[in-house]
C-alpha cells in the first residue's frame, strides 16, 4: 500500500502548489491554464483511445456504457458526494479556498454555480470553478489508465512501485494545473484514488490471472475516452456527464473475459 499512499501525497502536494499560486494569478492566466489543461488531458486521451485491440469492443462498451450510467445516474451521484465533502470540509463562505469569491461571483465578475447546483455552469465558453465538479474530474482522470491498473498489480504482487511512482510524478504536476483551473475539490481525488488503487493493490493476486494484455489494452481504450470527455469539459467544448460513462471499463473487462466462451460456442 505505500505506493498508494506516495501517489495521494505528491498529488495533495501538487494540489498545494496550485492553490498557493491560484491566489496570485490573474482570472484570464486561469482561464488558460484550464484550456491547457484540457488539451493536454485531450491529446493525453486519444493517445489511450488508440490502444484498445478490438474497435467492436471499444464501442459496444462506450455505448452500452453510457446508456447505463444515465439510467443510474452516475455522475449526479458522483457530484452530489463532492458536494457532500464540500459542506463537510469547506466553510460556507471560504471561497478563496475553492477558487472563486464567496460572494457568488467569478473572479472576472461572471457568476458561479449557485450553492445547490452540482454541475458547473458554462460562461462564454468555458466552465465555472465547482468543488464537485473538480473532485469529479481529477477522480476520473487519476484513475483510469493503464499506470493505475498494471502498477496496482506489481506493487501488490511482486512489490516493484516503479510504475506507481512514475504515476504518482505525473499526477502531482498535473495537480498542479487542475488546482488552478478547477480549485481544492482536486485535492480530494485522493479518495477516490485511495480506495481504487488499494483496492486493486489487496486484490491484485487474485485479479491477476484473469488479467491479459488484451484486457489491459482495452481498458486504456475505454479509459482514454473518458479522458478525452474530460478534455472537452475542460476546454469548454460541449459540458459532458463525463462519470456516466464509467461502466465502460466493467464492459470492456466483460467483453475480454467472455471472449473465448464465445469463440468456444460459435466454434471459432
Amino acid at each position: 500500500m505505500i505506493a498508494v499512499f506516495v501517489n495521494c501525497a505528491t498529488i495533495l502536494a501538487g494540489c498545494i502548489v496550485g492553490l498557493l499560486f491560484a491566489k496570485k494569478i490573474p482570472q484570464k492566466v486561469t482561464d488558460s491554464i484550464q484550456l491547457a489543461c484540457g488539451l493536454v488531458s485531450f491529446v493525453m486521451g486519444v493517445q489511450m483511445s488508440f490502444k484498445y485491440q478490438n474497435v467492436v469492443y471499444l464501442a459496444l462498451a462506450l455505448i452500452l456504457g453510457g446508456i447505463v450510467g444515465t439510467l443510474l445516474d452516475i455522475d449526479g451521484k458522483i457530484l452530489a458526494f463532492g458536494k457532500f465533502l464540500e459542506k463537510i470540509f469547506m466553510k460556507k463562505n471560504d471561497g478563496a479556498l475553492r477558487g472563486y469569491p464567496a460572494e457568488g461571483v467569478g473572479g472576472n465578475g461572471e457568476a458561479i454555480a449557485a450553492e445547490g447546483e452540482t454541475s458547473p455552469s458554462f460562461e462564454k465558453g468555458r466552465p465555472q470553478k465547482n468543488f464537485a465538479y473538480a473532485f469529479l474530474n481529477a477522480s476520473v482522470l487519476f484513475c483510469v489508465g493503464a499506470m493505475a491498473i498494471v502498477g496496482s498489480f506489481k506493487a501488490g504482487i511482486e512489490h516493484d512501485y516503479s510504475i506507481i511512482f512514475l504515476k504518482s510524478i505525473l499526477d502531482g504536476f498535473i495537480s498542479i494545473g487542475f488546482a488552478v483551473a478547477m480549485g481544492v475539490g482536486t485535492a480530494f481525488s485522493v479518495i477516490a484514488i485511495f480506495l481504487y488503487q488499494g483496492s486493486l493493490t489487496l486484490l491484485s493476486v487474485l485479479i491477476a490471472p484473469y488479467v491479459s494484455e488484451q484486457m489491459i489494452a482495452e481498458l486504456t481504450g475505454s479509459g482514454g475516452a473518458l479522458i478525452i470527455l474530460i478534455g472537452i469539459n475542460l476546454m469548454g467544448i460541449k459540458k459532458v456527464k463525463t462519470a456516466n460513462y464509467l461502466p465502460a471499463v466493467l464492459f470492456s473487462v466483460i467483453f475480454v473475459l467472455c471472449q473465448p466462451y464465445v469463440k468456444n460456442l460459435l466454434g471459432l
